[in-house]
């Protein structure tokens, strides 16, 4: 079942050319290209904050905040295809920022992760009762990769690099957290 949604997912990954078209168009103005590119990725780069930050209103503020910050960086932007790690780079320090703010350290409540899992018009009932299940058992570095890989469609080595990892670490984790979900169901 997972792998239906990850197939379906994928493809959120698949077109970084269309998604460097998105940025493209934004640094030209173009108010379409920040909609489309909202439209495509928000669900990752939600998923990725809320995995970070454990809470869904802070999740919701960097959701807002990263897509501004992207249409003020348009202009700067160079493609190197990876139009998503330079999304989840900015994602990434802006939930920093907000931990840095915050200083916190609670546990995602799970109603945020169901009300998420929910949300994604992609995902198929069974997927989200896997989905659902994974949330709860894993460990919040574990999720995260396991939402960066599953949500966003990362590589591993990229995994690694945008959470400051080495790759058997991440290798590791990811590993674990399919155990778990073995185990568990």
């Amino acid at each position: 079942m997972l792998m239906i949604c990850l197939t379906s997912v994928n493809d959120i990954r698949s077109d970084s050319q269309m998604l460097d078209d998105c940025i493209r168009a934004m640094a030209a103005g173009d108010s379409s290209g920040l909609a489309q590119l909202y439209e495509q990725v928000s669900p990752a780069v939600y998923g990725f904050a809320l995995s970070v930050l454990k809470n869904r209103h802070d999740a919701e503020d960097v959701l807002q905040d990263c897509f501004i910050n992207a249409l003020g960086g348009a202009a700067g932007y160079r493609s190197a295809g990876k139009p998503m790690a330079w999304l989840l780079t900015i994602t990434r320090n802006l939930c920093m920022q907000k931990l840095r703010e915050r200083r916190r350290s609670l546990d995602i409540p799970e109603e945020d992760w169901e009300r998420y899992i929910e949300s994604i018009d992609r995902v198929t009932p069974e997927d989200r009762l896997v989905l659902t299940e994974v949330m709860r058992t894993l460990s919040d570095e574990e999720r995260q990769i396991v939402v960066l890989h599953a949500v966003g469609g990362f590589k591993h080595r990229e995994i690694a690099e945008l959470m400051e990892m080495p790759l058997a670490t991440v290798l590791s984790k990811y590993s674990r957290s399919i155990k778990k979900l073995r185990k568990h169901l």
